[in-house]
């Protein structure tokens, strides 16, 4: 396994779908919340952007110069409640942040991949427990979207209903 090109193909993608998804699905869909406390699809795509912003390259630089790092709290320090750009607009600022990270990861090599740091919460962490924190928070978050894009559809499948029982919001 190449850790490295695995997680550069997973952050490639994202925004890739998520720019699909901006451009194609209307902005009620994408603004729906699923069910009380939940995100819609966009406030999962304002995380992200929230993260690439300010949590993993901000991380990997601080493993690549032997530093330890806070924790984050989306609740209190990312731009949910505060988003004001069009699903457009939000798409491109990712795609663009992401394309940053990107240039980042392709600095890194297998030799960093054992590197160490202190999370605040965590404790010690290792530079390829991150990485692979970073697609999977991805994929994550992605996917919670798509089951909040879901929910109307589910809501009308009549005698299919059972066969979504692992994907409805409640």
């Amino acid at each position: 396994m190449d850790l490295l090109m695995e997680v550069r193909t997973v952050l490639q993608t994202t925004p890739v779908r998520w720019t699909d998804l901006t451009r194609t699905l209307p902005d009620e869909l994408l603004n729906r919340t699923p069910s009380q406390g939940e995100w819609a699809a966009l406030d999962c795509l304002q995380h992200l952007v929230d993260t690439e912003r300010w949590v993993f390259p901000v991380r990997v630089k601080a493993f690549l110069a032997g530093e330890d790092f806070p924790a984050f709290d989306p609740d209190s320090q990312g731009e949910i409640s505060a988003r004001q750009l069009s699903a457009d607009e939000l798409a491109a600022e990712f795609a663009a942040l992401r394309k940053e990270s990107l240039a980042l990861m392709e600095t890194l090599t297998p030799a960093d991949l054992p590197r160490t740091a202190v999370h605040a919460e965590l404790g010690k962490v290792s530079l390829e427990e991150m990485l692979n924190e970073w697609a999977a928070h991805d994929l994550m978050h992605t996917v919670q979207a798509e089951r909040a894009l879901m929910q109307p559809f589910i809501a009308g499948v009549g005698p299919w209903e059972s066969y979504f029982t692992d994907h409805v919001a409640k």
